[in-house]
């Protein structure tokens, strides 16, 4: 039952998304990464191998720091941050854009509460199909929430910022309630 009830809402999260789906499908392997990112204005290396060690991550990807559209994103989900921790998820952000920029970001806009990490060479947004097609050196604002067994449970691509963290949140929800 907690199965099908699990692929049910799943299905309802993708459905939701329309025509502005992200390109990696649900149920599909999340591909593999190691990045230096910055926490609270303080560099680390991200491993999602790791973080997915301690639970669902959620990983959004943003066109570039302190442009409108990504402030008011990191800002929404730097309020949500606590709720995520509380079912066990990590959140990271990821951007191609402006890459000089994330460890300021990290503390200014995210509000020392969540990692954001840098793709100046495009690898990671290239592998989970988050180019920006109007401007390909930049990230498309897309966000996966990615099971610990590192397949996809959502995924949502839309330029507009203000669905990402309540579908984000809802599929870690979803999931939880599954894996109580």
């Amino acid at each position: 039952m907690r199965t099908h009830t699990w692929l049910c809402m799943a299905g309802a999260l993708l459905l939701s998304a329309g025509s502005a789906g992200a390109a990696l499908q649900v149920g599909g392997k999340a591909p593999s990464f190691t990045t230096q990112a910055a926490l609270a204005g303080k560099e680390f290396t991200f491993s999602l191998a790791d973080a997915l060690k301690r639970g669902p991550v959620v990983l959004y990807f943003f066109p570039a720091a302190f442009t409108p559209g990504c402030t008011q994103e990191a800002h929404e989900f730097a309020e949500a941050t606590d709720k995520f921790t509380a079912l066990g998820a990590t959140v990271i952000g990821v951007t191609a854009g402006n890459p000089n920029r994330v460890t300021e970001f990290s503390s200014v806009e995210c509000r020392n509460k969540f990692a954001v990490a840098a793709d100046p060479d495009e690898k990671i947004i290239k592998s989970y199909d988050a180019v920006l097609t109007k401007k390909p050196e930049w990230s498309d604002r897309t966000s996966y929430v990615i099971a610990p067994d590192g397949s996809i449970l959502m995924s949502y691509t839309n330029l507009d910022p203000s669905e990402h963290v309540t579908r984000t949140l809802a599929a870690v929800k979803a999931w939880r309630d599954a894996h109580k």
